[in-house]
């Protein structure tokens, strides 16, 4: 038998989108050059250099905190006996807990990230609030007082089943 804080279906996702990593990669280049270049060997970058200051500030936010934040984050969603559980890290500390008493109806979608949510992460889009790290498939969430979540998902119907036989809802 189960208990409350089991999870029945657990998913993570992570931020893995070639396109977002040759852009991380490409900032951490850039901001590893100018360090190595400045601060080790010593030699100014470009005919204006930034103070040393700002090159160890940039290289430590590009070169390593960026690398380190996108690898790290990651979207956990669980369907639990008494209710659906949602966290991204690190902006959540824990998991945010919507009871399935407070939502009206859900259903798994295709949508439109950019289009509709204008991207991806923590979203707040025209047609409500969004928590996804990639792809265009997620859980579409009604709540009884009318607001909106979509739960980006590689595997949305495995959700929504789950949510189906957790709450006892067909």
């Amino acid at each position: 038998m189960q208990t409350q804080g089991e999870p029945l279906v657990r998913e993570v996702q992570h931020f893995r989108q070639p396109w977002l990593w040759a852009l991380v990669a490409l900032l951490a280049a850039l901001s590893w050059y100018g360090f190595i270049v400045q601060i080790v060997m010593h030699q100014p970058v470009g005919d204006h250099p930034a103070p040393d200051v700002s090159v160890v500030l940039v290289w430590l936010i590009f070169g390593i905190g960026a690398v380190i934040f996108f690898w790290r984050a990651r979207l956990i969603t669980e369907v639990r006996p008494d209710g659906l559980y949602v966290r991204l890290v690190p902006f959540h500390g824990r998991f945010k807990r919507y009871a399935f008493s407070s939502i009206g109806r859900f259903e798994a979608c295709t949508y439109r990230p950019i289009r509709e949510y204008g991207g991806w992460g923590i979203r707040y889009g025209r047609k409500g609030k969004a928590y996804n790290v990639s792809g265009n498939r997620g859980l579409q969430l009604e709540f009884t007082d009318g607001k909106r979540l979509l739960i980006g998902s590689q595997q949305p119907e495995v959700l929504a089943r789950a949510m189906q036989e957790a709450s006892g809802r067909r």
